[in-house]
């Protein structure tokens, strides 16, 4: 038998943790400041350890509340998604994916049109997790970088993830070749350091430094690039649809692989869902029509 706590209390303790005070989950829960403050004391009564340090005009979290808050908003907000999907079948089909942010802004978003003439009764609801999160429960699937998932997930490869430098039109204009690459036009992005290397010891440029701008995230680097501030690493899909839209060129023709490959994830039980049966037909069709193309697509720059 499970040993749970007051869900009333429970959710007190998690509007107060995340809003900063109890007036703010107050507001959020529809309940006076008071309430609150009394559904988290008994919770805190029945868990025995203080979750809040209380003091004049000031509430700060303890330890075990900066612990206890960090599990339970993710598993609050599965719930929630969880129970919007079992009630929200009545209306409609509905598939939540878990996927990074640039590849949510930069491949799945422009091409949701193409699904809602393929399956106009399918609701898409995006949540920028990806490689960012671990898999939820909550997600109908999740779009990663990589096949190595916890056990009892199903990993379906979409396309290859393959290293291309890409540049503004007019600074591919001024490079004959990887030798003529200014280690300080490098632009990184923060979690990938390997990218650059991988490339540069393909291209045989083993000694250079990458010493660029540092982005968070691939598509900041790429909107950097775009905007002429160096060279960035492009990885596919992201930049395919720059690269034909001529906003990015390729200056140069080597394209290394990732050595990780985008993968569709989801668990068994998924695939009886209707609304994720068209998705994943959807998104496995267009994967492997796209992934055929992106490697056709010429560079627009000098080649080497």
């Amino acid at each position: 038998m499970r040993r749970l706590p007051s869900l009333n209390g429970v959710r007190a303790f998690e509007a107060a943790a995340r809003n900063g005070g109890f007036a703010g989950a107050a507001r959020e829960l529809n309940v006076t400041p008071a309430a609150v403050s009394r559904l988290v004391h008994l919770l805190e009564q029945r868990l025995g350890v203080a979750l809040f340090e209380r003091a004049a005009n000031r509430l700060q979290l303890t330890s075990s509340g900066r612990l206890y808050q960090a599990g339970l908003t993710p598993l609050l907000d599965a719930l929630a998604q969880l129970t919007a999907d079992v009630t929200g079948r009545g209306e409609g089909h509905i598939v939540t994916v878990g996927v990074g942010p640039t590849f949510a802004i930069r491949w799945l978003i422009p091409r949701l049109a193409l699904l809602q003439r393929e399956a106009p009764g399918l609701e898409v609801r995006i949540t920028t997790g990806g490689a960012a999160a671990p898999f939820s429960d909550g997600w109908s699937c999740g779009i990663e970088l990589g096949d190595r998932h916890p056990p009892g997930l199903v990993s379906e490869p979409l396309f290859s993830a393959d290293l291309l430098p890409v540049c503004a039109p007019a600074m591919a204009a001024g490079l004959a070749g990887p030798g003529e690459i200014d280690s300080a036009r490098l632009i990184r992005v923060a979690h990938a350091p390997e990218d650059w290397p991988r490339w540069l010891a393909e291209a045989g440029l083993e000694r250079l430094r990458p010493a660029g701008p540092v982005f968070e995230f691939y598509g900041q680097a790429l909107q950097a690039a775009v905007d002429g501030i160096g060279i960035a690493l492009g990885l596919r899909p992201y930049i395919d649809d720059d690269l034909r839209a001529g906003r990015l060129v390729a200056p140069f023709a080597l394209s290394v692989p990732k050595g990780r490959p985008w993968t569709l994830v989801y668990h068994p039980r998924r695939r009886e869902e209707p609304g994720f049966a068209a998705f994943r037909r959807w998104i496995l069709r267009l994967g492997a029509e796209e992934g055929g193309q992106g490697r056709l697509i010429p560079p627009a720059g000098p080649v080497p």
